[in-house]
């Protein structure tokens, strides 16, 4: 696993169950890495949306998400809301991503997200990616799902409105949902802050990490 304090990463796994999950839960630590990390290897997968209007707005958003970096996107055709039912061919994109890249972050949904696609795809992620480090990143949704996290990125003002106005642009066909708006985003944002003394912040779950206090 990475140690603490190991440094910035220069090899990143964003996975998402649906386009704009990765943008929604982690786009202002993509942001804020990007831009201090030109350069940067991130392979990104989403189970869901390929081949449609869907794949078009990831591809553009992520594009804007990581500017400078080496970004390797794959969107599948998995249907949206069934992936328990098409669990072997879930798992067989995250082995293949595992077998082609050696992160040292890996971004992810978190294992008790109300949503059985965000789920399933988080403990597909446990077994492949054991001795790694994983933040996985939250969804605001009407479920109610929002838990205690245990580590926070935080987000420069300029770098959480520009996350909001990326989002707003990228994924015009989420628009119409009612959670889908500025004042959500910003709120939760704002609420992470304080938890971690900053502006704005993200946050995640951390399974495990290794020490090296003595290093």
């Amino acid at each position: 696993m990475i140690a603490l304090g190991a440094g910035r990463p220069d090899r990143v796994v964003a996975v998402g169950a649906h386009c704009d999950d990765i943008a929604i839960g982690a786009g202002g630590t993509l942001l804020t890495l990007c831009q201090a990390r030109p350069g940067v290897r991130v392979d990104a997968l989403v189970l869901s949306g390929g081949g449609g209007e869907r794949e078009q707005e990831e591809r553009a958003a992520l594009a804007a998400f990581c500017p400078g970096a080496d970004l390797r996107l794959t969107v599948l055709k998995l249907p949206d809301g069934r992936m328990p039912a098409h669990w072997e061919e879930a798992k067989a994109a995250v082995e293949e991503l595992r077998g082609r890249t050696e992160p040292d972050l890996v971004l992810a949904p978190r294992t008790d997200d109300a949503h059985q696609d965000h789920r399933g795809l988080a403990k597909l992620m446990t077994t492949a990616f054991r001795d790694h480090l994983v933040l996985r990143y939250e969804i605001v949704k009407w479920d109610g799902d929002l838990g205690r996290p245990t580590a926070y990125q935080p987000l420069s003002q300029d770098v959480a409105e520009r996350k909001v106005r990326l989002l707003q642009e990228h994924y015009p066909s989420q628009r119409h949902r009612p959670w889908y708006d500025r004042e959500a985003f910003l709120g939760l944002a704002r609420i992470r802050g304080i938890e971690c003394h900053a502006r704005y912040a993200e946050a995640f779950d951390v399974a495990k990490l290794t020490l090296n206090l003595g290093g």
